[in-house]
């Protein structure tokens, strides 16, 4: 069995106790989005209601992200906690459509008595990038023109494009002088 699920099956109290580090490649990730780049840290509390799994705990990484600016890659620490309800899957889900409430946002479901904790790390490294990522506050970019990052290096460039629909109002302005 994978070192990224838990058999529940092997619980034998109502609660019990993850403490494990996992290599960066051992943990599913998206090249687009973000990489591991350092070893994760997950510590949680399970507890057992029956059926349910609720997992309360946390995660530790470094993730690499590309700024939203510049394009420069930087690294970002994640130390983000986490409530999740395992629930049993029960088969495959309807095809009516249904509005997410605030719930499902919380709840992940489980099979064949195995909690993916590696989908559950996955998870909660998305929600920790930000919609923009910046590698800090006052990134200044890239310039419009020649394309060099301006935290970097300065550029001659000047703004000097103008609007061609606006053409036949400067000759207005050249007539009136």
């Amino acid at each position: 069995m994978s070192e990224l699920l838990f058999d529940v099956s092997l619980m034998r109290e109502a609660r019990a106790k993850v403490d494990r580090t996992y290599v960066a490649e051992a943990i599913p990730s998206d090249a687009e989005v973000y990489r591991l780049v350092d070893a994760v840290v997950l510590a949680a509390d399970i507890q057992r209601d029956k059926d349910q799994f609720r997992l309360v705990g946390r995660v530790r990484a470094t993730i690499e992200l590309v700024c939203g600016r510049c394009l420069e890659p930087f690294r970002m620490p994640v130390d983000e906690p986490f409530d999740v309800l395992f629930l049993p899957h029960t088969g495959a889900p309807g095809d009516d459509e249904k509005k997410i409430e605030d719930d499902d946002l919380t709840t992940a479901f489980y099979s064949e008595n195995v909690l993916d904790l590696g989908q559950l790390l996955q998870e909660q490294f998305y929600l920790a990038v930000p919609m923009k990522p910046l590698c800090r506050d006052d990134c200044r970019g890239l310039c419009s023109i020649c394309g060099t990052n301006l935290n970097t290096t300065e550029c001659a460039c000047t703004e000097s494009w103008q609007d061609p629909r606006l053409a036949p109002l400067r000759t207005l302005l050249k007539k009136d002088d």
